[in-house]
This record gives C-alpha cells, structure tokens and sequence, in this order.
C-alpha cells in the first residue's frame, strides 16, 4: 500500500510539473500582451482574462506542487542551506570550474536551483493573486510591481533550469 501510494504520489508531481510547464510558458508568452493596471479593465481582451484566470490556476497548482516537493523531508534535498548543508554544493560548484557538469539531484547546485525556482514560483503566484485580490485598490499597482520582479526573476530561472536540463541531456550522450 505504501508502494502503490509513493508511486501515485510520483505521477502526481510528474503532471504538476507539466502543467506548470505549460501555464508559465503560456503566461509568459502572452504577458506582453497584457494591459491591466490596478485590475481587470471592463473591455478586457481575451489576453488579459486568459492570463488572471490560468494565472489563477498556475497560482494553486504553484502551491500544491510546492508542498508536495517539501514534505517528508525532501526540503532538505531543494533547501539544504536551511539545515546548514553546504557540502555538495560546494564541491558542484568547485567541480564547474574544473569543467564537471553537477550530478542530478540529491542536495546539490542543481537541486537549489530548482529550490530557488519552486520559491520563485510560488511568490510570482502569491503576488498574482494579491494583485488580484486587491484591483481596483491604490495598493494594486505596488502589487503589481512586485509582481513583475518577481516574474522576471523567474524567467530567469526558467532560462537557467533549461541550461541545467540541457547539461544533464548533454552529460548523458557523453557518457
């Protein structure tokens, strides 16, 4: 039972991240066609309804895949600076400027990218919905910006974690 539960639990992180993958990429490439500043305007294109709602959808499943990726321990593996755990890290990044590519998982640089990316997705979502909680309030507009930070640091990840999937891809025709 307890087999048969982990491996549900496996498939659900793995549609989790496929359906954050497409929301952020939609969300993303149609975010400059969004005009909205402290809410949702009365003739609001379809972009801009598209981008509140799925962002909406993309805001809970940020969280739920969040917490599933953190329990029973596995923030140690995405978060090992909370426990004090700096070792592979040190030695992948020490090993990047020998020319080794970090290995896959366990507490390394590549895990804390991913760490990092798991935080910044969640505070993109929180500031999303804030945002949208508060239109129309003069507090909207801060939200907003905040918002954009945000979104713009995880742009960021999302260009540095296909660098590190690319890695991974490359290391294993290498070998």
């Amino acid at each position: 039972m307890v087999k048969l539960l982990a491996s549900l639990s496996k498939k659900m992180i793995e549609y989790q991240h496929l359906l954050l993958i497409l929301l952020s990429v939609f969300l993303i490439s149609t975010s400059g066609w969004i005009l909205m500043g402290r809410g949702i305007r009365a003739n609001a294109s379809i972009w801009d309804l598209l981008h509140v709602y799925l962002g909406l959808l993309a805001a809970f499943f940020s969280v739920t895949f969040l917490l599933s990726n953190v329990r029973q321990g596995k923030w140690r593996q995405y978060f090992p600076w909370l426990a004090g755990d700096f070792a592979q890290v040190s030695a992948d990044i020490k090993g990047l400027f020998k020319g080794k590519i970090p290995a896959a998982g366990g507490k390394g640089l590549f895990s804390l990218i991913e760490g990092i990316g798991l935080l910044l997705l969640f505070v993109v979502a929180l500031t999303g919905t804030i945002w949208f909680c508060l239109q129309g309030s003069s507090e909207a507009l801060a939200w907003r910006s905040w918002h954009h930070v945000f979104a713009k640091g995880f742009i960021g990840f999302v260009v540095l974690h296909c660098i590190c999937a690319a890695s991974h891809l490359l290391d294993f025709i290498r070998n």
